[in-house]
């Protein structure tokens, strides 16, 4: 299913998304740069982008594509934002690395750095969902998980970010403690932003 586009807030809402999107690519490059095991897709996505060659934003790209079409078999509605996201977020991620500086051996500012990407995350989640133009297809799917087996939310985005941890594990992603404090916390974090955003995803099923 297709939003339809909202000509009239349309200038609004793309400056508004765009904010979440770089929001969403500091959020995985703080993670990442925190170097004590980054969030649970990035583990997945560094380690296809060590192995492919590409950069994470790139592999951030391919990826996100794959995941739009198992969104779209489970019928979780989509939007301009969708398709922006994935365009969006590879890039700004690329960005960010480039100009967050990476930490080692310093659990003072590592741990610090970690919280901060999964406090980020939550909050980039909620402005773009906010806009309705459709969420991006990482959170579309744990929109989809939530909408067809009424778990929570936080229960949704928790069983997501496990299972893509333990492939790119397996994979040789860059997994450690933090990865572990990511996965644990993000749903919560999610949760709480979109109640500080009052952000009510299918508030028609409601």
């Amino acid at each position: 299913m297709l939003k339809p586009i909202r000509w009239n807030t349309f200038i609004k809402d793309f400056l508004v998304i765009q904010i979440g999107f770089a929001l969403y690519g500091l959020a995985i490059a703080l993670s990442l740069q925190a170097n004590i095991g980054t969030n649970t897709w990035t583990v997945f996505e560094k380690a296809l982008a060590d192995i492919a060659g590409l950069t994470v934003g790139n592999i951030s790209v391919i990826v996100a594509f794959f995941v739009l079409l198992i969104v779209l078999l489970l019928k979780e509605q989509v939007g301009w934002g969708t398709l922006g996201n994935i365009l969006s977020i590879g890039p700004w991620t690329d960005f960010f690395l480039k100009i967050c500086p990476e930490l080692n051996d310093n659990l003072v500012l590592q741990i610090p750095m970690l919280l901060a990407g999964i406090l980020v995350m939550g909050i980039a989640s909620a402005v773009y969902i906010g806009v309705n133009a459709g969420a991006g297809p990482r959170d579309s799917l744990m929109l989809a998980i939530h909408r067809t087996t009424k778990i929570s939310l936080r229960l949704a985005r928790s069983l997501v970010e496990i299972t893509v941890f333990i492939i790119g594990w397996i994979l040789g992603g860059p997994a450690g403690i933090g990865t572990l404090i990511f996965a644990l916390l993000i749903g919560p974090s999610v949760q709480w932003a979109f109640k500080v955003f009052n952000v009510r995803p299918h508030q028609e099923e409601d």
